[in-house]
């Protein structure tokens, strides 16, 4: 389970602090979370929170009661937590074998890797020695980063806006995929998104802005509250 505690982040500059999040606290132990809200309310800075990236100005995280607040990127990895950022990177002379070989974390045969690549809906003869580079679309490289999760088997995933940069066949067969993780995952996978279809499969969402928690609950209770027009959260700015 996450549990984030009166956690807040500030930046300073031109002489003044500027709050991005102020107070959050939840707790997150369901498979499939969905953070939601208006551009600009904080959404991805969680993200970076959460795994590690940067570090709250006040406030504690717990990661299954163990305090994780101070702890970098790499022991949070080392502790099951990953990150899919929304633009994957492309590694030059570094095949997708590779690639999941070092998110398994072990020596793993060619067969192996393959299993991974076709959980994510790839032909594994076609993408196996192929190098991770500008031959590769957003959507090819969004479904290789999930299957490099898949391998890692962690007990947190965090997804920042995933359909970012692809087009519409990628994205449809990307809802695919995370439906099949939702039925098959272990752990949590939270998702920052603003779009239906993601949020149409999350068991809870949480809805942020202005860099507070303005909504939180079961699908059923929060879902319907997007929607609502004016007055309402109105985070769906664009449809899938």
């Amino acid at each position: 389970m996450l549990e984030l505690k009166n956690v807040s982040y500030q930046v300073t500059g031109e002489n003044q602090e500027k709050d991005i999040l102020k107070n959050i606290n939840l707790k997150l132990d369901d498979r499939f979370v969905v953070i939601t809200g208006p551009n600009g309310g904080g959404k991805s800075t969680l993200a970076k929170l959460i795994t590690g990236i940067i570090l709250p100005t006040e406030g504690t995280i717990l990661l299954d009661g163990e305090d994780i607040t101070h702890k970098t990127i790499t022991e949070r990895a080392q502790m099951g937590v990953s990150y899919a950022f929304q633009q994957p990177v492309r590694f030059k002379g570094i095949t997708v074998k590779d690639l999941i070989t070092l998110a398994a974390g072990k020596k793993i045969t060619a067969s192996e890797a393959c299993v991974y690549l076709s959980e994510v809906g790839l032909c594994a003869r076609d993408y196996i020695n192929r190098e991770v580079n500008a031959s590769l679309s957003g959507g090819e490289l969004k479904r290789i980063e999930i299957a490099m999760v898949i391998a890692r088997g962690t007990k947190l995933s965090v997804f920042d806006e995933p359909e970012a940069g692809i087009d519409l066949w990628s994205f449809h067969n990307l809802i695919q995929v995370f439906e099949k993780m939702h039925e098959k995952i272990q752990g949590t996978i939270l998702i920052i998104s603003h779009q239906e279809r993601i949020l149409n499969i999350a068991d809870k969402i949480v809805v942020l802005k202005n860099g507070e928690v303005a909504g939180y609950g079961n699908r059923s209770e929060i879902y319907p509250t997007l929607f609502a027009g004016e007055g309402s959260c109105s985070v769906l700015t664009e449809k899938l």
